[in-house]
């Protein structure tokens, strides 16, 4: 093969991608495969599987960052609605595992509809308010709100309180980059904490076991507390520089539940200590820095819409899960992002990347 060719070659693939932000993925997705591997018991099943999907998420991811982003917006409603609808299904026909009705079998595999909407709902909403940009009234906010709260309220029946809160987030975040007023916001606050007795009593007994055990986990250190007693153990023994990678201890003697899912920050933390969660969290830090630069710069209000939402809810995502495994949080069942094992999360999470990448690319 030519040079030149080869030189044309690469340059047609690097041509829609961001490169600061390919940069930060690639080094959090090295440390992802090392920890993977530590926390899988040196197994490359889940190694091989991750770096699949990686693949094929990375192809999607360029596909998308070539798309223009009025095409993208264009096709909302309709992914909007299939998401709905599929959501509706679960509720008919979805398949249940651990007491939760989150999954469709599609025969050779397992989807989750509630991903779909991670990326439809703010694609929805910017295109709404990418319509009425130059008209909009309170009323507009409010039917945003009920955009919001359709799949929201569909989610927390199945019952995924994670999944339901990220949504909801990321619908926020395109409300608050609207320009919703903070007179709503901070309303919006003090009615949410009035009605945090009636959210109470609407909540599953298990949901209100892991909030009383974020306060006190010693009160079931075998049943609701053992996860966060557990992980706590494994952060804290990890100590400034770690075990070392395929040496910690709470992991290899299955302490740690979850550890390749949820909990992977512990396994993270009891090898590389509070040196490695620093890299980490400069590296997430460096990607949210990327994705608020490019909301700045967006050309349109679908752009900085969709950027600043696509970026506030990775930050959430990784904020979520970090606090959960921490203590500091109620476990609620978020992955870290690109470092927990996981299919349709992984490919969510690059979608989001490559629609961040072709706003990033109309501005070229």
């Amino acid at each position: 093969m030519q040079p030149h060719l080869i030189k044309h070659i690469w340059n047609l693939i690097k041509e829609p991608l961001d490169g600061w932000l390919m940069l930060f993925l690639g080094l959090i997705f090295l440390l992802s495969l090392m920890v993977l591997y530590s926390a899988s018991n040196q197994s490359f099943g889940k190694i091989d599987n991750k770096i699949v999907y990686t693949m094929l998420s990375l192809l999607i991811m360029w596909t998308i960052s070539r798309t223009r982003p009025q095409l993208l917006m264009h096709l909302a409603p309709p992914v909007y609605g299939i998401g709905l609808l599929l959501l509706i299904a679960v509720h008919f026909k979805g398949v249940t595992v651990n007491g939760s009705t989150r999954w469709l079998s599609l025969g050779v595999t397992r989807v989750q509809p509630s991903e779909i909407l991670k990326i439809a709902l703010p694609m929805m909403l910017a295109w709404f308010f990418q319509k009425y940009e130059t008209q909009l009234r309170w009323w507009h906010y409010a039917v945003a709100s009920v955009l919001i709260a359709l799949p929201v309220a569909l989610i927390l029946k199945q019952p995924d309180l994670g999944t339901a809160t990220l949504i909801m987030a990321a619908g926020f975040f395109v409300l608050f980059f609207a320009g919703l007023s903070w007179k709503i916001i901070i309303g919006g606050l003090v009615a949410f904490s009035a009605s945090l007795p009636v959210i109470w009593s609407m909540m599953h007994d298990y949901q209100k076991k892991r909030v009383l055990t974020l306060f006190d986990p010693m009160q079931d250190p075998l049943g609701a507390g053992y996860h966060i007693i557990q992980s706590m153990i494994a952060i804290g023994s990890g100590g400034p520089w770690g075990k070392g990678w395929l040496k910690g201890t709470q992991t290899h003697l299955d302490y740690i539940p979850e550890r390749t899912t949820d909990f992977i920050f512990a396994v993270f933390s009891e090898e590389f200590g509070m040196i490695g969660n620093i890299i980490l969290v400069v590296l997430y830090l460096l990607v949210i820095s990327r994705g608020l630069m490019i909301t700045a710069r967006a050309q349109t209000l679908y752009g900085r819409l969709m950027a600043g939402s696509i970026t506030l809810s990775f930050f959430v995502y990784a904020f979520v899960n970090m606090g959960m495994v921490s203590g500091i949080l109620p476990v609620v069942g978020v992955p870290l992002p690109f470092v927990s094992y996981g299919g349709t999360a992984t490919v969510t999470l690059f979608i989001s990347m490559g629609m961040l990448m072709g706003i990033a690319n109309l501005r070229k």
